[in-house]
């Protein structure tokens, strides 16, 4: 099963089905890579070997799951983790950047609505307050699939919100309220080597938008990195203009296997 990049169309459907964590973790905890996507969705689909509630449910599951990832390419890492028991709250924020590869809406919401909200000082965000901006995500970008009715632009807000709230980014039902949002450590580290595998520039990095879907400004995404090097799980160098940053591993897969080793 060939994985083809959407990562400029948006699809309602993902996006209301929601984030998904405990059913990847499992789908991904029995991933056979002798196997094809396919064949493991298939048998996903034929065992139901994560105890979905509803032959629809797990036909969602597996759906959501090939048009999010690529576990034979730019996913395999985060499989990787799962495979190996990888502790759950270590593995959702690499979960979700790893979704956001292929989801230009959750991408795009996080990094240019909710955290520009977010480092505004706003401390409560109701659904409504989403809908101007959804009506002109193609103005952004964005190519979507079909015209959204307003009960579909409803749906999508709450769904966006709801995927925020299960990441530990926002609390609250109704009305979400930003949370105290803390990126462990490990899971700093891998986003360190898989940004610097798909920007291929260091420094880029260190600044790179992607932090704002964990609530991080720059200057603290370069805080963390310099406490990391203080404790020698890095080497970070800045001279002027110039940054050097030397990572524990060559790549996001070996550091994976280091994480779970």
């Amino acid at each position: 099963m060939r994985f083809l990049s959407r990562s400029n169309v948006v699809s309602s459907f993902t996006i209301i089905k929601g984030a998904m964590i405990e059913e990847t973790y499992a789908v991904f905890a029995s991933w056979n890579f002798a196997r094809s996507k396919r064949e493991n969705l298939d048998r996903l689909r034929r065992e139901n070997f994560i105890g979905a509630s509803s032959n629809t449910w797990l036909r969602d599951v597996a759906w959501v799951l090939n048009r999010r990832f690529d576990p034979d390419g730019r996913d395999r890492a985060l499989v990787l983790l799962a495979r190996n028991g990888c502790d759950l709250d270590v593995w959702k924020p690499a979960l979700l950047w790893h979704i956001t590869r292929d989801e230009f809406l959750l991408r795009d919401f996080l990094q240019n609505w909710m955290f520009p909200a977010f480092d505004s000082g706003v401390f409560r965000v109701r659904p409504e307050e989403l809908h101007t901006y959804l009506k002109g995500i193609g103005k952004r970008g964005a190519t979507t699939e079909h015209a959204w009715s307003e009960q579909t632009i409803k749906r999508v807000a709450a769904g966006l919100l709801k995927i925020a709230g299960d990441f530990g980014l926002l609390r609250g039902s109704a009305v979400k309220e930003f949370a105290s949002y803390h990126l462990p450590e490990r899971s700093f580290l891998y986003l360190l080597h898989a940004m610097r595998e798909e920007k291929q520039s260091l420094s880029s990095v260190v600044t790179a938008d992607d932090w704002r879907m964990f609530l991080m400004r720059p200057a603290e995404v370069e805080h963390e990195i310099l406490r990391l090097h203080q404790f020698r799980k890095l080497d970070y160098q800045v001279a002027g203009s110039l940054v050097q940053l030397s990572l524990p591993c060559e790549s996001a897969v070996e550091y994976a296997e280091r994480m779970v080793a």
